[in-house]
């Protein structure tokens, strides 16, 4: 287990962290050492040191793992030199130039979009109501509903942060599809992760995949690991 890399997980707008708890626990359960990142979400940059924090406190080499904008922090944070893998779970993998805004306006319009509120006072919502069918659409309606009611203010400067130097152009990439998303498209999902190199994995869910299938998250987190510690394994027998 000493030799395992840790798994730092990074959530994404409009929620915290608590919702990787069952992601954790599998994690933990099979010897990870785990971290959550919880993003203040006010900007790209404030949430990437947020991100560089967690991840400076580790010894050895580092999983990274974002969900939806999440993908964006660890796009950015994950050029930090013990980050030895990303694993983007229907998560933004930017490229140089590009922020979340830019990305979602690219996105197909034959589909509804994200159901973003406007802007107000500099922060972004989404609609409560269309909240349970587009962000949480297989996770029970109580939790959809709870997760809906306690939503974390989204600066916009954390939406429209840019990316300059993609970490996953000289870093592994791991990726889950999520093939029911009605926030971020499957399409889009399979350019990115296409785009990129990753190794990918298609899952039949919505949005929320790491709450409602978090046996599929921990699963392609695990691949990730398995993958990026066998060389330092390999080296220990020698």
């Amino acid at each position: 287990m000493a030799d395992r890399p840790a798994i730092v997980l990074v959530h994404g707008g409009s929620v915290d962290g608590s919702g990787w708890r069952a992601v954790h626990a599998l994690l933990t359960h099979d010897g990870y050492p785990v971290a959550v990142v919880q993003n203040p979400t006010l900007s790209l940059q404030g949430d990437t040191a947020a991100a560089w924090l967690i991840v400076d406190a580790r010894d050895g080499p580092v999983v990274l793992v974002g969900h939806p904008y999440g993908g964006a922090v660890i796009t950015k944070a994950g050029t930090a030199p013990n980050v030895a893998a990303l694993v983007y779970i229907a998560a933004f993998a930017s490229d140089a130039g590009e922020a979340g805004d830019t990305l979602l306006a690219g996105f197909p319009t034959s589909v509804p979009g994200p159901p973003i509120l406007p802007s107000k006072d500099g922060f972004l919502f989404l609609d409560r109501d269309k909240f349970p069918a587009s962000f949480a659409g297989d996770v029970p309606a109580d939790l959809a509903a709870f997760m809906a009611d306690s939503q974390v203010p989204w600066g916009m400067d954390a939406l429209g942060g840019e990316v300059t130097e993609p970490a996953w152009r000289t870093k592994p990439s791991w990726y889950l599809i999520a093939t029911d998303d009605k926030m971020i498209p499957p399409p889009a999902q399979r350019t990115m992760s296409g785009r990129a190199g990753s190794t990918t994995v298609e899952v039949t869910g919505g949005h929320s995949l790491y709450v409602s299938q978090p046996a599929a998250v921990a699963d392609l987190i695990k691949q990730a690991a398995s993958a990026v510690a066998a060389p330092q394994e390999r080296n220990s027998s020698q």
